[in-house]
């Protein structure tokens, strides 16, 4: 049975991601940080429903901590087949009131996550010598940028370039590397004000739902979409 990690499983986008792929038959290991409780939910809907995951906890941003425990879990249960890298913050605020804090945790979160999550997996990808997925999380704000979100724009165009790059390097061991970029998707924490502003922009004129983030997530993991690579790919309700 093929794994898949998906990071930031607990809650939202990457909670539906790892649902629908647990129902697609993949081995979900689903990452969390601090909400255990959320992670165990998550994992008990895959498996009531059939599937297999387990847990795995680690921060993101802390480079040692996520080798170690991705070299761990690696050397017990096998390389990964695929790679969700979903997990990310935001800390909006305008430009001239941004402090140094709220544009460090964003940039090494959101960011710096590509190489932390994603450095200790491929090489292990690499020799399984079976192929692989991996597709990063990244948001229309890194294409198109946004009001209050300049830290997490660029993280996030960080995001979109670092995708492309490892395609590039990877499409020979039959890696495909792929970026989807959501708009504004109904988690449950997106605030009124923010729905009465933005949801009149967008053409469809809703906020997108995770089922449906996690459905494109899911067909680019498929064996359907082993000539898709290098691509960005926006659920956004035609908002761009």
């Amino acid at each position: 049975m093929r794994q898949v990690l998906v990071t930031g499983a607990s809650k939202g986008i990457g909670r539906a991601i790892a649902i629908k792929l647990g129902q697609d038959g993949f081995n979900v290991v689903v990452h969390y940080m601090g909400d255990q409780t959320g992670a165990e939910d998550t994992l008990n809907t895959i498996v009531n429903g059939g599937g297999t995951s387990r847990l795995i906890q680690f921060d993101i941003s802390n480079r040692e901590e996520c080798r170690l425990r991705l070299e761990s879990d690696i050397e017990k249960h096998g390389s990964y087949y695929g790679v969700v890298n979903n997990a990310g913050i935001t800390k909006d605020t305008a430009f001239p009131a941004m402090t140094d804090s709220d544009w460090d945790s964003v940039i090494h979160t959101n960011l710096d996550s590509f190489y932390n999550v994603l450095h200790p997996c491929v090489m292990p990808m690499v020799q399984s010598r079976k192929g692989g997925r991996i597709v990063t999380l990244a948001s229309v704000s890194g294409i198109m940028g946004n009001r209050g979100q300049t830290n997490y724009s660029a993280a996030k165009a960080g995001v979109i370039g670092a995708t492309k790059s490892l395609a590039l390097e990877l499409a020979k061991r039959k890696i495909t590397v792929n970026c989807v970029a959501p708009g504004l998707i109904d988690t449950g924490m997106v605030a009124e004000h923010v729905k009465e502003y933005a949801v009149p922009q967008i053409p469809l004129r809703r906020m997108g739902k995770p089922d449906e983030v996690a459905g494109l997530v899911s067909y680019l993991m498929s064996d359907s979409a082993s000539y898709i690579t290098r691509q960005v790919i926006s659920v956004n309700g035609g908002l761009i």
